[in-house]
């Protein structure tokens, strides 16, 4: 089976940076609903259409293409009066954007700690870069009719969110 619309893809990846430094690696496959249901970066989406198990591929993507571009208005310095005693580098929050009165809330990862404020940053870790997906088709299945009505694959044995 080629992959296609409501095609169930599997496959493995490794996911690099401009200089080739590895980023992240599949040890096991993923799956993800082809067809347009945001599973997977449309770059890499559009790549596949059309091929089957076995089959490599290797896509470059611009920061537009794959986490967005680095928004600088995104790092905000709080009082640290607002965070848990034991706040630490690397630790992460929900919060609503600057100036936001709805309830977007976005995950804010922690930059720096001072005795008296806190460094938060919303944008992605990998925003900002270039990358390259690339990898291998392991499995290609047509979607049930239950994972196509809810917009994604669906774990072995039914219904996992």
């Amino acid at each position: 089976m080629k992959i296609e619309k409501n095609a169930v893809v599997s496959l493995t990846y490794e996911l690099t940076d401009a200089d080739g430094a590895l980023i992240e690696k599949a040890g096991e496959p993923i799956s993800y609903l082809h067809g347009g249901y945001d599973g997977i970066f449309p770059l890499v989406e559009e790549a596949l259409q059309g091929k089957a198990v076995g089959d490599r591929f290797a896509v470059s993507m611009q920061a537009d293409d794959a986490f967005g571009e680095y928004e600088h208005d995104l790092v905000r310095v709080e009082p640290r009066s607002m965070f848990p005693a034991e706040v630490a580098v690397g630790m992460q929050f929900e919060g609503g954007a600057e100036g936001d009165d709805d309830d977007d809330f976005m995950l804010y990862t922690v930059t720096d700690v001072s005795d008296d404020q806190v460094t938060v940053d919303g944008n992605h870790p990998l925003a900002g870069k270039a990358l390259t997906f690339s990898g291998v088709v392991t499995g290609v299945r047509a979607a049930s009719a239950e994972e196509l009505s809810h917009g994604h694959v669906h774990g072995d044995g039914g219904h996992h969110h």
